[in-house]
């Protein structure tokens, strides 16, 4: 069975000077703290991304259409569910919010399908948004975080696109792991019989952890190293080093080939 490696692939130098540079000059702008300085930092960016002009207060004679999208540049004027959580650290999710908004109005703007810009542009806003962000961690478009200061992903990781990372409890993606496309991995439980009353827990993956594509690892769980959570899979118990889970729920299917000698089956 033959390996195949990513290949390389790089735009004209030009484009990548201009890339470089805009991704350091927010970098400078974001790594002051302040919820209303960087606030001001995307509320003139985005106008700049989505109509290729600089930030100007809405026209009252323009369209009620055109004021309504040029207020939505600003993260003030912008509301995200898990501003509505009761459990929500206010204080550090204003400090994330303007990145928050940033993030995924990049994603849904003309050139938020560019991967070679995506990937640094994520990188930079992920290292003010988690709680950590290793090196080499590559985020495709459209994932989506809850608070983000619970939220650690070391060393190699990748998350491919549309991925859903509650961290209302602790997450913690170790080194190496991989979330496919379309995955969800919780950190949160509801009551059963009262939907209000929420339940936080610590969920893991890793390291060299797999969860691949539109499969789900619930609150709580840990899918151990070398685990993987097969497609549609739902992992609602722990994942022993080494297997290879899957269904609903996710059981035991087989046990990896360079596991140690010893692993047990089950």
């Amino acid at each position: 069975m033959p390996r195949y490696e990513y290949r390389e692939v790089n735009p004209t130098p030009a484009a990548e000077k201009t890339f470089l540079d805009w991704i350091e000059q927010l970098d400078r702008e974001f790594m002051h703290r302040d919820p209303e300085h960087r606030s001001n930092v995307v509320r003139d960016a985005l106008p700049q991304l989505y109509l290729g002009r600089r930030y100007g207060a809405p026209n009252a004679a323009a369209p009620l259409a055109e004021q309504a999208l040029v207020h939505s540049f600003d993260p003030r004027n912008a509301t995200l569910e898990p501003e509505y959580y009761g459990d929500v650290d206010a204080s550090k999710y204003a400090e994330r919010k303007p990145l928050i908004w940033f993030w995924m109005m990049y994603d849904r703007s003309p050139v938020g399908l560019n991967h070679w810009l995506g990937f640094r542009m994520r990188a930079m806003l992920a290292r003010y948004v988690f709680k950590h962000c290793g090196t080499n961690v590559k985020i495709f478009h459209g994932v989506e975080v809850t608070f983000g200061y619970n939220l650690t992903v070391e060393d190699n990781c990748t998350i491919h696109k549309y991925v859903l990372l509650d961290d209302r409890g602790e997450l913690i993606i170790h080194a190496g792991s991989s979330i496919s496309d379309y995955a969800n991995v919780y950190t949160h439980s509801h009551d059963l019989n009262d939907g209000m009353i929420i339940t936080n827990h610590k969920t893991e993956l890793g390291p060299k952890a797999r969860v691949t594509y539109h499969a789900t690892v619930l609150s709580g769980v840990r899918v151990a190293e070398h685990g993987l959570v097969g497609s549609i899979g739902v992992a609602s118990k722990d994942v022993p080093p080494f297997h290879v889970v899957g269904g609903v729920p996710a059981k035991t299917i087989k046990v990896k080939t360079i596991a140690p000698e010893g692993t047990p089956e089950r």
